[in-house]
């Protein structure tokens, strides 16, 4: 598809974070850039125009925390059908991890997924192996993967047990400007485990993860990068103990980021027990509702950076098992911008820019990609959002082609209704 020539978006709620803008007003599209934003009611003409009154237009969401499945595991999800369901949730953005079939570890493998990206409906980012098969052992060629489009490295589904190993990969992240994603686990210490160590882990005779496996890991991933000066990201943060490891650590200036989930911030081993459903087995597993608490605290006060999905897609024979056996993962790309609305914004817990700087702004500035703002010259990456949609959630209906959520049959009030990327709009809700 092609950008259209202009596009008007008019009389919407324009909220942009990065410049401060929060009014209603006219943004006018032209060639697939942001050319002006102006009063409502202005003169503005344009090829096509989309009615915007009473919606919530922000720079196109991006999520820098996805598993695409392509190559090797197509039959769960693929490059073009993830990048449906981002469209389709808001995202105008999103950047892929490496632990594929076989994983991302070469430039062969970082211009696979950007040649597939090219048929996509949203922007494809590769993130690329810190380590050689993800096996820990030997660092893979930076410089070679930068070069080749790589925008972050990460290991993520298994950690960096090396020590010295990350250290390294810390001092690279330094010399080519690009994070090293850190998947937090003391495997020694989660072995075994399928929830959080906790009394419903007692209560349910399954094996526990306890916090001390992601926030021993946190604090010598802090350490190393205090050491080193590199660019450290922390993946899918889940305890109280983690998020005040990350805070002492951004008071003494150390180059550290942090996301969370929105399963983190909405769900608690609680609902474990009460529904055994294997769709809200993950890693690192859901925690007690005191580290719910804290994470949303860590939202306000800024110590989390940014929101992502871990959109994890698992096909319904390996996720229709016991609990024990079921692969650890929840997708999340259709209902990620709803959670965070219903449960955030509508009950008064969370403003709207902060909610777009973390699910927008934020992303693309870790990870130094283009979008994140609506400014005149840039790239024409847009979501509009109507605040009061109320909507169910229905896997049947999910672009992605994997159905493991735990929120089916949720209801939700916050919908992204179109997604325009560089200038063409590759989503409508209803069309």
């Amino acid at each position: 598809m092609k950008a259209e020539a202009q596009l008007l978006v008019k009389g919407g709620r324009v909220v942009d974070p990065a410049s401060g803008l929060d009014q209603v007003a006219d943004l006018l599209i032209s060639e697939g850039k942001i050319e002006r934003i102006s009063e409502p009611g202005s003169e503005l003409r344009a090829e096509r125009v989309i009615p915007a009154q009473g919606k919530l237009v922000v720079p196109g969401l991006i999520d820098i925390h996805t598993h695409l499945r392509e190559p090797g595991r197509e039959d769960e999800e693929t490059i073009l059908s993830g990048s449906q369901a981002a469209v389709a949730g808001g995202f105008t953005a999103v950047a892929c991890m490496a632990n594929t079939q076989p994983p991302i570890d070469s430039q062969e493998g970082v211009r696979f997924v950007l040649e597939r990206g090219r048929e996509a409906f949203c922007r494809i980012y590769p993130i690329a192996a810190v380590t050689k098969g993800l096996r820990g052992e030997e660092l893979t060629e930076v410089a070679d993967l930068v070069r080749a489009g790589a925008v972050a490295l990460s290991d993520d589904g298994n950690p960096v047990s090396s020590s010295q190993l990350m250290r390294r990969a810390l001092e690279y992240s330094k010399a080519f400007g690009v994070s090293i994603i850190s998947h937090c686990e003391d495997r020694d210490l989660s072995s075994g485990g399928v929830i959080n160590e906790s009394f419903t882990s007692t209560l349910l005779g399954l094996g526990g993860i306890p916090s001390l496996s992601e926030e021993v890991m946190v604090a010598r991933d802090i350490q190393l990068a205090q050491f080193t000066g590199g660019r450290l990201h922390l993946a899918h943060l889940s305890t109280a103990g983690s998020l005040e490891l990350v805070r002492e650590a951004k008071g003494k200036g150390v180059r550290v980021t942090a996301e969370v989930t929105p399963h983190h911030l909405i769900l608690s081993d609680e609902q474990i027990r009460a529904s055994f459903d294997p769709n809200l087995k993950v890693n690192p597993p859901l925690r007690e509702r005191e580290d719910v608490d804290a994470l949303r605290e860590g939202l306000a006060d800024g110590t989390i950076d940014c929101i992502v999905t871990d959109h994890a897609p698992h096909s319904s024979e390996e996720k229709d098992v016991e609990f024990d056996a079921a692969p650890f993962g929840i997708i999340g790309l259709e209902t990620s911008l709803g959670l965070i609305l219903t449960e955030l914004y509508h009950k008064g817990l969370l403003d709207l820019k902060p909610i777009i700087s973390l699910m927008s702004t934020n992303p693309a500035r870790i990870l130094g990609l283009p979008g994140g703002d609506l400014r005149p010259g840039g790239p024409a990456d847009v979501t509009i959002i109507d605040l009061e949609k109320e909507w169910e959630v229905e896997p049947a209906r999910f672009k992605s082609k994997s159905r493991n959520t735990p929120f089916g049959g949720w209801r939700l009030k916050g919908k992204a209704v179109v997604t325009i990327v560089g200038g063409r709009i590759v989503y409508q809700e209803g069309v």
